[in-house]
């Protein structure tokens, strides 16, 4: 994970010991210690002063690799370090002239994508910038200067082959597919019938594959309705698709009204349940662009239109918040300025449609989800019920599975939405629509803490790997384009450094519950604003586990070291002759009856069994 600004040593005592040579040895040492991955190579390294909002100016030495920025500093007063990814740089921008006045006023403007920004200042001397400026502009932008991104450079090896973490036909079995009325088609096998959608298709058992070809002749990027999710009881779905292209003179298209009612009638629901998750009045003016909804031609079909705002909106909204927790914390007016920037309205509004999708299908009712494309807020919806509505995604390698299918199979354009190498910061079609998902996995975690096997570490080493470009799960918009770049055959997939050492991103206290459904409060007075992630660089947030989690770790390592040495005990007893083993069950009584009795050893069992 990415480092904050974090104490490394305590310099002020070494500070009497250390004479002006060795000093000088410090200095050169001080980038000694960096440990590269396989395959990242040192490009530069410069004296430099970071300018910190926390500390001040600091002196200390930066290394740019082919992955890294990583600064360490040398001055006595305060230890820092910073080890950002070149990934999660946004924009790199120069910062004053060679006649700028004032001290530290001329060196680089660094905007990261991960909620932070980082000033160095150099030496107003011979172009002293240029070179590192030139070089961390090229590696930070390596799609946007015809190089590889870091994930195709990396020679990282794990036990573990994350890209067989999800496989498409498998994980439908698992769902109780094929069956009656829903067929696995290959239509798609060689993306002909829709560029950004997987090869494996769930369809209507009834529907043939002159039906799905016309059908994608009516849908916006020919992204047709197909199954995400079956309820196994009363066989009720989750299907996802794109927009109609109904257009300003309301056209309509037979083979498309009769597919949504292939899909209604396979579990003879009443009324098809058509959530549309734009606002209406923006799926009314996508009309002019030839998009449009589903109308009353739609027979048993309702339409409900769930009022999430367009990716610019979120865009806007995130660089709001931004803007009020960092690099300091609006203290004065936190309340108001946090409401103004409306992220956690956005994120009750995602919330709230997942939980009328899980509601609907849960009371055996099919539904469909589309937005304009069906690649963000439909991903983001059909991912959420299925999270609240089947355990399985709960768990670590449900979750991996979860992202797999519906974000990174369904064509959600990471590439587009994240910039991954790009140097266009203002490109408009950036968006944080995943992060907003994370946040409501973490909303959810936060009301059901025992229902989830991982823990809130997994969700920012997702985040900062989202950004890193060090492994090749969230590169690049669809499975098409993936393919074609030989993604699978020339990176890591980031589950296989989780699987790798899955104890770090397990949850202590989860406790599996096979049927039940979550449904977490969707009001602004149950949401909290996710400071471990937004506000994670200021140090003065202390971010502490929490003392009930810090005992129970402790107490299972207590019982995890009793049984080891209840383990060595029986060993040692099998092995002794017959008398040695009579003699030992007696004293081992006499021991056990003793220590009963114990204060101590009562007070241990009683907060064993204290409950949380």
């Amino acid at each position: 994970m990415m480092a904050s600004p974090v104490s490394v040593y305590n310099s002020s005592v070494l500070d009497a010991h250390i004479s002006s040579p060795s000093r000088e040895s410090l200095k050169m040492e001080l980038l000694a210690d960096v440990t590269l991955l396989p395959g990242e190579e040192r490009i530069i390294d410069k004296d430099i002063i970071y300018i910190c909002p926390f500390n001040g100016a600091i002196q200390g030495k930066v290394l740019i690799t082919n992955y890294r920025l990583y600064f360490k500093s040398s001055d006595a007063d305060v230890a820092v370090t910073l080890d950002v990814p070149l990934g999660a740089i946004s924009r790199v921008e120069k910062m004053g002239g060679a006649s700028s006045r004032g001290e530290n006023s001329y060196g680089l403007d660094i905007t990261c994508k991960d909620m932070r920004n980082l000033r160095f200042a150099l030496k107003q001397e011979g172009h002293s910038r240029r070179d590192i400026f030139e070089l961390l502009f090229k590696h930070a932008f390596p799609i946007s200067h015809g190089l590889p991104l870091f994930a195709y450079v990396t020679q990282e090896k794990y036990e573990e082959n994350g890209w067989s973490v999800y496989r498409p036909v498998e994980e439908l079995r698992r769902q109780g597919l094929p069956n009656n009325k829903w067929r696995i088609t290959f239509i798609n096998k060689n993306y002909e019938l829709c560029d950004t959608y997987p090869t494996v298709l769930a369809v209507p058992f009834k529907s043939k594959e002159e039906d799905l070809r016309r059908v994608a002749s009516f849908r916006s990027r020919s992204r047709i309705p197909v199954l995400s999710w079956i309820h196994r009881e009363n066989q009720a779905v989750i299907a996802r698709c794109s927009q109609p292209l109904v257009g300003m003179s309301g056209k309509r298209n037979k083979d498309d009204e009769r597919y949504l009612d292939l899909i209604r009638d396979a579990n003879d629901t009443a009324k098809l349940t058509i959530y549309d998750a734009r606002p209406n009045v923006n799926a009314v003016a996508n009309k002019a662009t030839g998009g449009g909804y589903e109308g009353d031609e739609y027979h048993n079909a309702e339409l409900v239109f769930l009022d999430i705002q367009n990716i610019h909106v979120m865009r806007e909204s995130l660089k709001k918040l931004k803007d009020i927790v960092y690099p300091t914390v609006e203290e004065s007016h936190w309340l108001s300025s946090l409401e103004s920037t409306h992220w956690l309205e956005h994120i009750k509004l995602v919330l709230s449609g997942a939980i009328q999708v899980a509601d609907k299908v849960s009371g055996g009712s099919s539904v469909v989800v589309h937005c304009s494309d069906g690649w963000d807020r439909t991903a983001q919806l059909t991912s959420l019920a299925m999270l609240m509505l089947d355990s399985h995604y709960r768990t670590l390698k449900g979750l991996q599975v979860l992202i797999e299918k519906e974000w990174v199979s369904f064509g959600h354009k990471f590439a587009s939405r994240i910039g991954h190498g790009d140097k266009n910061h203002a490109d408009q079609d950036r968006s944080p629509i995943f992060v907003q998902f994370m946040d409501c996995i973490w909303q959810m975690t936060k009301q059901f803490p025992t229902a989830f096997e991982f823990n809130e570490r997994l969700l920012l080493t997702i985040l900062d790997h989202l950004y890193s470009c060090r492994f090749g799960t969230f590169l690049y918009n669809c499975e098409s384009a993936r393919e074609h770049n030989a993604l699978r055959q020339k990176t890591v997939s980031l589950w296989s450094l989780v699987n790798s050492k899955t104890d770090v991103y397990l949850n202590p206290f989860y406790t599996p519950e096979s049927g039940r459904v979550l449904y977490p409060v969707a009001s602004m007075r149950h949401l909290e604003l996710w400071v471990t992630y937004y506000i994670r660089w200021n140090p003065r947030i202390q971010q502490q586990q929490s003392p009930v989690e810090q005992r129970y770790l402790e107490l299972l390592a207590l019982r995890d070291e009793y049984i080891k040495k209840l383990e060595e005990l029986q060993l040692s007893d099998s092995s002794a002759p017959p008398s040695a083993r009579l003699a030992n069950s007696g004293s081992s009584a006499n021991t056990s009856s003793s220590s009963a009795s114990s204060p101590t050893q009562q007070q241990q069992y009683t907060h064993l069994h204290t409950p949380f």
